[in-house]
């Protein structure tokens, strides 16, 4: 399993466990994400779920080299079912927290946009590199981006 997730009475935690790969979400890990938030969501006991990294940070975005090596058949263009990065398109009844450590780029921030809430280490980066290789991220984190500046905004 490519994640971990945990109980601890009405909290569920929701990890990436990849951190070889410093969290990189290949299709199986969308899968399982996505899996796990609708658990999570259906659970009557579940009020609140925690979403974070393991040791390497929070998710530097989509695996790369499941792409180059053409394990990824992810249609960027098609905008039905779950995202790329698993959970992106999902609306939950419950609430999410995100927990950033580390990096939070690319399809990991577009991961961090989803949350509710974004608790983050101080020394925590969040940014959207794949531009550099013009690649796009998915609708969710380009709708999401605007509302997280215009906070930023407001407490700097």
């Amino acid at each position: 399993m490519s994640i971990r997730v945990e109980r601890e009475g009405p909290v569920t935690i929701v990890t990436i466990n990849r951190p070889e790969v410093r969290n990189c979400v290949n299709p199986e890990t969308a899968a399982e994400l996505a899996g796990a938030w609708r658990a999570f969501d259906a659970d009557p006991d579940a009020k609140v779920g925690v979403f974070c990294g393991e040791e390497t940070g929070f998710c530097a975005g989509f695996d790369l080299k499941a792409v180059a090596e053409r394990k990824s058949d992810v249609d960027l263009t098609e905008f039905s079912g779950d995202g790329p990065m698993g959970p992106s398109r999902m609306l939950l009844t419950k609430p999410v927290i995100g927990a950033i450590t580390g990096h939070a780029v690319a399809g990991g921030l577009e991961l961090a946009l989803w949350c509710d809430m974004r608790i983050a280490e101080e020394d925590a980066i969040l940014g959207v590199y794949c531009r550099r290789w013009e690649c796009l991220l998915s609708m969710a984190a380009r709708y999401g981006c605007p509302g997280l500046s215009d906070w930023a905004t407001r407490w700097t």
